[in-house]
């Protein structure tokens, strides 16, 4: 299978990094109370370092929203999904026990405070890309069974004409929703600089960690950016 992202994306912003990673034969659970304490952990210390206020200054959300708005997406009426789970947790709710790879995944997110997404590649079966919306092109909103229409032009993550993450970050579909009997995943996070020190790094090395140590399953890394543009996995 192929992921790809359209050249006219980076012409958006060239520092665009996409990591990728490909899990298989993971062991997914119930949410254990490590893993909730973990999450609980980088809630509270996210709600200890920063205000509602601040959220949108964070280096990665003001980026994502930048791209965003160059995209021909609104980031106040169409957030990024993570500023908005962000700006949750500053206010006081906790996030919801889900499974513990949802959780752990979220944890992660809010530790290096970087978009991550997973999806079951059980419901994936076309090639994956990161492109402006095409007619056709079809979205199932989470908990729906109708599709839904697309606008044309938008940037979307899709898989053939099935749209996995509208408005770029902003909302993931019903397919590809990782439950406690996914097993095969792909994961895409996204950053803008890949040093070791980087958020980009510090994160995908959190998470091949989760799939082979917590989860019992593989791992292949992959590094997607204007220089490389596909992958094959």
């Amino acid at each position: 299978m192929r992921y790809s992202v359209d050249p006219s994306v980076f012409e958006i912003n060239p520092n665009i990094k996409f990591g990728i990673l490909v899990g298989k034969s993971l062991k997914n659970s119930e949410t254990t109370p490590y893993d909730q304490a973990r999450l609980r952990e980088a809630e509270e210390k996210m709600r200890e370092s920063y205000q509602d206020s601040q959220v949108r200054e964070l280096l990665n959300i003001s980026l994502y929203r930048s791209i965003m708005t160059n995209a021909g997406i609104n980031p106040n009426k169409y957030p990024p999904s993570v500023e908005a789970m962000f700006k949750r947790i500053i206010k006081g709710t906790s996030l919801p026990a889900i499974n513990a790879l949802v959780d752990l995944c979220n944890a992660i997110s809010v530790e290096q405070m970087i978009s991550l997404g997973a999806h079951d590649l059980a419901d994936i079966h076309e090639d994956l890309e990161v492109r402006f919306a095409k007619e056709g092109d079809l979205f199932l909103p989470f908990g729906a069974t109708e599709y839904e229409t697309v606008d044309l032009g938008e940037l979307v993550f899709t898989s053939g004409n099935k749209v996995q993450t509208r408005k770029w970050i902003w909302r993931q579909s019903e397919l590809g929703k990782t439950t406690i009997n996914s097993k095969d995943l792909f994961f895409q996070l996204v950053g803008f600089e890949d040093d070791k020190g980087a958020s980009l790094n510090k994160a995908m090395e959190e998470i091949e960690r989760l799939i082979i140590d917590r989860f019992g399953g593989t791992c292949k890394r992959y590094l997607v950016d204007q220089n490389n543009r596909c992958i094959e996995f």
